[in-house]
């Protein structure tokens, strides 16, 4: 249960010695007081006082005693927090009156922060409404106790179910990266794995190969030749002209007829792997002639197997390269290594993302990305700008399904950043566009979302970079638009 905070009337509440400076009618206006009677307006208006302060003006400052609550009769401010390791961050300004900031948890008594949680500042001239935090506190509880109660409830609970959410998500979203991060490095893992134990048996036996021959008394001279051969043969592994299936199938055919009339053991096992080397009947002729009709048959098993283990090497070089890849592309995403606030190039941010989701992106969806490589660097958090990209591209897989198109593409406006994803889904009916950045909003059928990937998108970024993001969509032709200032917010002090 709550307990109810001490908010015994101050020492001061007798009506102040100077007049009000503010009319009970301009107080009224102001949707914070406006079902206020005239004696409680009156009440109010003698408890604080009207200051006006100038643009670029601190009106509260984070870190200094609560002891005031702000309320904006007329002007523009704007509320930033500040952060050990996150820098600055500034909130939308706001010109709409009645708007307020400073000692706003007062009610709480003890349990409300003793310093302010934000800093206010002014930019354009403003007049601000500033009532102590005592009398704020007394206030509200003398005239809404019920609903005091309410709020400190509300404000508590509210506190730790929001902890607690977004703690579900960042281990929901945690375990969908390990699963497609996973699923992408075991491919690879295993084709390495696969390359090497084949690599062990091709080296022993073209060891043993190499010795037949020495033993059947091959010259030097002609050893040099094959092994000449081979350094040829495997360097043109990847650089000859494409062929057609039907054509390496007839390669293969011719190969291995004329193999196994030489008498070369497992002549159709040989002849793929020379085939895919650029090795042909007439290579053999030349082979044949080099060596000696005597050394033929055992000087193309290990000229085979020679390329065989240079095959195998390319293969696990390919593999070792896609792993880094991966790895490189995760920590790009979660940022483990840099920051929290930083100049970050958002394709880079884009394309990390992206390679996540690989392994999760059905045959039947194409990916477009259309990048204005003009765009600047851009100030950002960027380990939670990947947390929007990965929402938004998450819901446009799921509104696709099995077929469609994902693009992903940027652009620049003046001092705003651009980035729009869209798919070619069934769309966002007209009915809920408003409500699809609700907190627990969803669209998707019972047990399949939880309505938190765009509220936190949101959160993200309007609230932590100043930005904005909405949506239009059509059947068959949605987007989700992200702005992100260019420019860094103007720091507090």
């Amino acid at each position: 249960m709550t307990e109810a905070p001490n908010n015994e009337a101050p020492n001061n509440e007798a009506p102040d010695d100077e007049a009000p400076n503010i009319d009970i009618d301009e107080l009224r206006k102001l949707f914070l007081f406006e079902r206020l009677d005239d004696a409680q307006l009156t009440k109010l208006a003698g408890s604080g006082r009207v200051r006006s302060f100038e643009t670029d003006e601190i009106i509260l400052r984070q870190g200094d005693p609560a002891e005031c609550f702000a309320v904006l009769i007329e002007g523009e401010v704007q509320m930033l927090s500040e952060t050990v390791s996150a820098g600055t961050v500034a909130m939308p300004r706001t010109a709409q009156p009645g708007v307020y900031g400073g000692a706003t948890a007062a009610y709480l008594g003890d349990r409300a922060p003793q310093n302010y949680q934000h800093t206010l500042r002014a930019t354009a001239p403003s007049r601000m409404f500033l009532l102590p935090a005592k009398k704020f506190a007394y206030i509200v509880a003398e005239w809404f106790p019920m609903a005091m109660h309410l709020l400190d409830g509300l404000m508590s609970g509210g506190r730790m179910q929001r902890e607690a959410i977004d703690r579900r998500q960042r281990l929901t979203a945690l375990g969908t990266i390990t699963a497609g991060l996973t699923h992408e490095l075991n491919n690879p893992a295993a084709a390495a794995v696969r390359a090497a134990n084949e690599l062990r048996t091709l080296v022993g036996t073209s060891r043993l190969q190499l010795a037949y021959l020495a033993e059947k008394g091959i010259p030097p001279e002609k050893l040099r030749t094959l092994i000449e051969w081979q350094e040829s043969c495997t360097s043109a592994l990847g650089h000859l002209p494409q062929r057609s299936p039907l054509e390496i199938s007839d390669a293969e055919d011719e190969l291995g007829t004329a193999l196994d009339d030489l008498g070369v053991a497992e002549a159709w096992d040989l002849a793929p792997a020379l085939v895919n080397a650029g090795f042909s009947h007439k290579d053999l002729e030349k082979i044949r002639g080099k060596v000696g009709e005597e050394h033929t048959p055992a000087a193309v098993q290990w000229l085979a197997q020679a390329i065989e283990i240079s095959q195998m090497i390319d293969e696990v070089t390919e593999a070792t390269e896609r792993i880094t890849s991966l790895i490189r592309s995760a920590k790009q995403y979660s940022q483990m290594d840099r920051a929290p606030f930083q100049q970050a190039n958002v394709h880079d941010l884009l394309d990390s993302t992206l390679a996540i989701f690989r392994g999760k992106i059905p045959p039947g969806i194409s990916v477009v990305t259309d990048y204005d490589r003009t765009l600047p660097p851009i100030p950002c958090y960027a380990g939670e700008l990947n947390q929007v990209w990965t929402n938004l591209i998450h819901n446009a897989l799921d509104a696709m399904g099995e077929e469609g198109t994902l693009t992903v593409r940027t652009a620049y406006d003046e001092d705003e950043a651009i980035v729009e994803i869209g798919d070619t889904g069934p769309g966002v009916p007209d009915s809920i566009k408003e409500r699809i950045f609700e907190p627990f909003f969803t669209t998707k059928s019972v047990g399949q979302g939880t309505g938190l990937g765009l509220d936190i998108s949101y959160r993200i970024v309007a609230g932590r970079h100043g930005g904005e993001i909405k949506v239009r969509s059509v059947p068959g032709d949605t987007w989700f638009e992200v702005r992100l200032p260019l420019r860094e917010p103007t720091p507090a002090a």
